[in-house]
């Protein structure tokens, strides 16, 4: 047996991409996309004619709307190809406005439902700031389920526990080189790998928090740098891996044990925690890492989806 098969044992796999060319040879259950990996894909030759028919088609409509059709459009691509769901993210530019994140999770929702994509395979991707965690409260109450993401501190975690949210993607890679950064030449890789990486330590709280206190939310950890921190989160609810580390696991036949226990969290003795928006506001800016990280990835994903734009521009410009 190989890692990938062994870590299907114990977590649910999940491919972290819009390549999805690539997804069948390692049958992942779900799959996840952002602009940055949709953008990335529209560029290669073998996608470039998604964004062709797309604009042929809706290319009198907003941008923002074609924008959106071509993240369903890639979102059915992916759904004919794996069993689960994919994750579709709402503009970043919209982080900091819950009424505007809300409208357009559920023109994303609608459009998929005119597919004929049930709302159950869908999962709508929200930046985790305060006003994404309170967009994703209310269209959870509506039957939307969501995946709150660019998380990196704890009381992001808390949050959205209390928002009921479906599903919660911490990232481990961008812990990792957060505190490795800060570290500089006194960086230690072989202290701080596998289960004593910074970012690998993170999800493990969140998942003893949410494991002890019986909290539904998922807990899918996300962004990784190496293999060793996949093994290290093995039992975590689902992981969201590259293709490139896919296909590493796929070809070590390393022993992979499961690393988190339900059971054993659920004994440990822990506080609950209660935030309202001042003390998660508080709890953020205490954090540096979080508070750096969450501002780099929005940063990231609004150029990203600028990019997008511009390309659809660039398309209709040939029609």
């Amino acid at each position: 047996m190989n890692q990938l098969q062994a870590l299907k044992q114990h977590s649910t796999v999940v491919a972290d991409t819009g390549d999805f060319l690539q997804l069948a040879q390692f049958q992942p259950q779900d799959a996840t996309t952002n602009p940055s990996l949709i953008l990335k894909s529209v560029q290669k030759p073998d996608y470039a004619p998604l964004l062709a028919q797309t604009v042929a088609r809706f290319g009198t409509r907003d941008t923002d709307e074609i924008v959106d059709r071509l993240l369903v459009r890639f979102g059915c691509e992916i759904l004919a190809l794996i069993p689960g769901r994919v994750s579709t993210e709402v503009d970043a530019r919209l982080s900091f406005d819950s009424a505007a994140t809300i409208t357009r999770a559920e023109r994303l929702i609608e459009l998929y439902q005119a597919e004929g994509v049930h709302i159950d395979r869908v999962l709508i991707k929200i930046a985790a700031t305060w006003e994404g965690i309170e967009a994703a409260a209310h269209l959870e109450r509506r039957g939307i389920r969501t995946n709150l993401t660019l998380l990196f501190a704890f009381c992001q975690a808390l949050a959205c526990a209390q928002a009921r949210v479906q599903l919660i993607s911490p990232f481990v890679g961008r812990i990792y080189d957060w505190h490795k950064k800060q570290a500089g030449s006194q960086w230690d890789e072989a202290a701080r790998a596998g289960a004593h990486d910074p970012g690998v330590q993170s999800v493990r709280r969140i998942f003893e928090y949410y494991k002890h206190f019986g909290i539904g939310t998922e807990i899918m950890g996300a962004s990784f740098r190496n293999t060793g921190q996949i093994v290290a989160l093995a039992g975590c609810d689902l992981l969201t891996i590259s293709p490139e580390l896919l296909a590493q696991l796929a070809a070590s036949t390393e022993p992979l044990p499961r690393a988190l226990d339900p059971a054993a969290a659920r004994a440990l003795n822990l506080q609950a925690v209660q935030l309202n928006q001042a003390s998660f506001r508080l709890a953020l800016n205490e954090d540096a890492l979080a508070t750096e990280k969450l501002a780099e990835g929005i940063r990231a994903f609004c150029a990203d989806s600028l990019r997008l734009e511009q390309l659809i521009v660039a398309q209709r410009g040939r029609h």
